[in-house]
This record gives structure tokens, sequence and C-alpha cells, in this order.
């Protein structure tokens, strides 16, 4: 059941193989490329990637949930849960009450993330099992008091082949044994930022990187002796649309920055208001036609983001291709 969550709450595209044999306990490998838009696969050419779908299950429907965006989506694959109930509600966030705040770069407080349970803390807590991580997001903190048995804290500067090989040794040589494994790369999701995930001579050569990278990914598991007794899951978080400095939402021309905070930008944006809520509402709910302004109370419920207090009073949500600055001086591109 829990293999049957990833999948569904994973992000682009998803494929398994592998051949687990059930007189030793079943492994698996998740390895997510973050920022691999759906597209991508029928646009660029993947052998190696085509390759490894030939030999296991191509899943070509998948949502993620809201919102996408890299913290929350990569929760939600690890736990099975929206975001309303994991707790990581964005890639930025403030609770209110301990006055804290959540980022990139001050991520490791376990604090945010003790409100679920990841499935490599499920599986530390069976006999004869272990977990391993490479990067993965929330591997690196003790959740429930709990780390994978193997992992490695979080740096953009380790390349994918030590990641891979610190993998592939805790897969090959631990006690008890590494039944989960978690690998995650910053690709293409970082490229997209730079260049635009429309920039087809950048892109092709980032894409054909990553599908290298499959090709040694595949290998490597080979040449270990691996490959048939491990189920593997390729996935990604969410995608990315194009955008341009003629589809900007300028908060300036709205409202004044004193009267509220930004919490998390753009294109989903939670606003924390500093005075009159309904005020700085009205203001936001007449700044475009190409946002959506909500009250927290009244999102609506398809998205599952209403129940938790991480969760801003004010969400402003852009239209695809639209983003939302405080001004013109800033422009990132992510959908």
């Amino acid at each position: 059941m829990k293999l049957l969550l990833i999948l569904l709450l994973s992000g682009l595209i998803t494929a398994c193989r592998g051949n687990s044999s059930y007189s030793l306990p079943p492994k698996l490998l998740l390895v997510s490329f973050d920022g691999f838009r759906a597209d991508y696969l029928q646009n660029y050419e993947f052998p190696h990637l085509q390759n490894f779908i030939k030999e296991g299950v191509l899943v070509e429907h998948v949502e993620n949930v809201f919102i996408t965006k890299t913290f929350p989506n990569h929760y939600s694959i690890v736990t099975g849960l929206y975001e309303e109930s994991h707790g990581i509600v964005a890639n930025s966030m403030y609770d209110v009450n301990t006055k804290k705040h959540f980022s990139d770069f001050n991520d490791r407080d376990p604090f945010w993330w003790n409100e679920a349970v990841p499935i490599w803390v499920t599986n530390e807590l069976q006999e004869n099992r272990s977990s391993a991580a490479a990067m993965w997001p929330g591997t690196d903190v003790p959740i429930h008091n709990t780390t994978p048995s193997y992992f490695m804290n979080y740096s953009s500067s380790v390349s994918f082949e030590e990641r891979l090989n610190n993998i592939t040794m805790w897969l090959s040589n631990s006690n008890p044994p590494v039944t989960f494994a978690t690998l995650y790369w910053e690709e293409p999701d970082a490229s997209g930022h730079k260049y635009g995930p429309d920039d087809k001579e950048h892109m092709r050569r980032v894409l054909k990187d990553i599908d290298d990278l499959i090709g040694d990914l595949v290998y490597k598991l080979k040449t270990l002796g691996l490959w048939e007794n491990l189920n593997v899951i390729i996935t990604s978080d969410h995608g990315m649309t194009q955008c341009s400095k003629d589809r900007l939402i300028n908060l300036d021309l709205c409202v004044n920055q004193s009267d509220y905070s930004v919490i998390d930008l753009t294109p989903v944006a939670a606003i924390l208001p500093k005075r009159n809520r309904t005020e700085v509402y009205n203001k936001l709910k007449n700044c475009s036609s190409h946002m959506n302004v909500y009250l927290k109370e009244d999102i609506p419920a398809r998205f599952h983001y209403q129940h938790n207090d991480r969760i801003q009073p004010i969400i402003l949500i852009a239209d695809e291709g639209w983003t939302i600055v405080h001004n013109k001086s800033s422009l990132k591109c992510k959908y």
C-alpha cells in the first residue's frame, strides 16, 4: 500500500522494475530528479530511461499535491499524505506560535517534520531492516528521534556519482540490510530556473546528462549484483513553466509592504497580514486578473490545503506562466 501511495502522489514520471526475491527482505530504491517536467519525456530523447521503462512500468498520469514545490511534494511522496496533514506546506514556512522560520537554508529542526512519519522511519523501526539516503529532503533530520541508519547531510555540491556510490555501498554491505533507500538530484530543476524550461538548447544538454546518470545508475546496480533483487522507482516532485518579465503580478502596486509579510513566494504565495486581514485581502483580491486570492478558510477543498496552522491567512495563486513579485527586481520561473 505504501508503494501505491508513492506512485499516486509522486511527481511526473514513475517507473518500477526489479524481480524481488521473496526469500530475502524486499528492497526499494526511490530516485527523484527534481523538476522533471512531464513533457520532457516526449520532447527529448532518453535512451537509458526508455530502456529502464521497457523493463518495468511507466505511470503516465500522475497528479502532484498542492502546492507543487520541492519540500512539500517530496514529503508527500514518502508519507502518502497531503501537505496539510504532513506539515511541510511550503519551501518557506513561519509558525506564528513559536516564531520559527523554515527555509532551504534552515530546514533541520525536527519541529517541522514531526507531524508525519516518513517511510524511512517506519522501515528503521522494523526488525532486521535499515534505511539509507542520499540528500532526499528530510533524511538528515532526526524525525521522531530517528534518521536513516546511513545518510548524507545535504549539500548541492556533492556529485551524483558520490551519492550513487554511497547508496550502492549501503545497499550491498550493510547489517542489518538496507531495505529502503532514497537518492535525490537537483536537476533539471536548477537549470530550468536558470535558463527557463523552454530553452531547448540548454535543456537538451541537461536532460541528456540526466539520462546518462540513469544509465550509470542501472550499470552500477547490475555490476554490483543488485539489479535482480531491487525495486527501483524513478520519479519527480513537480514540473515547471516558462515565465516572462511581461507576465508579472507586482504586489507593490496593490498593497504597501509594511502591511504584510510574504512567507513563501510564487506561484503560490503565502501572505501574513501585519494589520487588518480583511483590508489586505481586499487589496490583493483586486490586484490582478491573473491571480486567485483566498482567505485560508476559503481555499477550495480539492486542494487539501486548509487544515494546518502553518498555512498562512491569505494564499495567492498565480495563473500558469505568471509570476508573483514584490516588484520588477526579482523573477523566479517555476510552477
